[in-house]
């Protein structure tokens, strides 16, 4: 089931607003559909990298996207914890996620160029929930969405210093 079509299934959170909490389960289930799409590319890259860093990106990976992963559960609960259904299945997370599929063709250097886009992609879009859960007086969300943003914010910047040294 899309997010847009989550019914009501318990009471919203005693944090957050009614009318308020549909809005931050709707940014919370396109948030996971981004998380678990990167994940997935992520982990691609770690299988397909190829290369004189092989070693070193392989490493690099295979740590993001077991962050990623562990997040999911997080992410997914939340939104629970809100009364709303979370997003399953590939076609539902596909409808959600602005995260493009990654090339296993690609070469080690527009693989690292292309996970950094989505990590800064994927800063805008938490900083624009945290906003939303702010607005519904949800700081439960807030809290989890800043944790977010710093987990994403750091694998932004290992993949900026590992193109820098490039």
């Amino acid at each position: 089931m899309l997010t847009e079509e989550m019914p009501k299934t318990t009471t919203p959170s005693a944090g957050a607003s009614a009318a308020g909490s549909g809005e931050v389960a709707l940014a919370l289930g396109k948030l996971l559909a981004d998380t678990h799409a990167l994940y997935l590319k992520t982990h691609g890259f770690h299988w397909n990298v190829r290369g004189p860093q092989f070693p070193a990106l392989h490493q690099l990976f295979e740590q993001q996207y077991k962050e990623l992963w562990g997040s999911l559960d997080e992410l997914a609960e939340r939104i629970r914890a809100l009364g709303a259904l979370a997003p399953q299945g590939h076609t539902s997370m596909a409808n959600l996620t602005g995260v493009k599929d990654g090339d296993p063709h690609w070469s080690a250097q527009e693989m690292l160029r292309d996970l950094l886009k989505d990590h800064e992609q994927t800063c805008g879009a938490i900083k624009a929930a945290i906003q939303t859960a702010e607005r519904a007086g949800d700081a439960a969300t807030v809290d989890l969405l800043n944790d977010r943003l710093a987990a994403h914010e750091k694998h932004a910047w290992m993949l900026r210093a590992t193109l820098a040294a490039n």
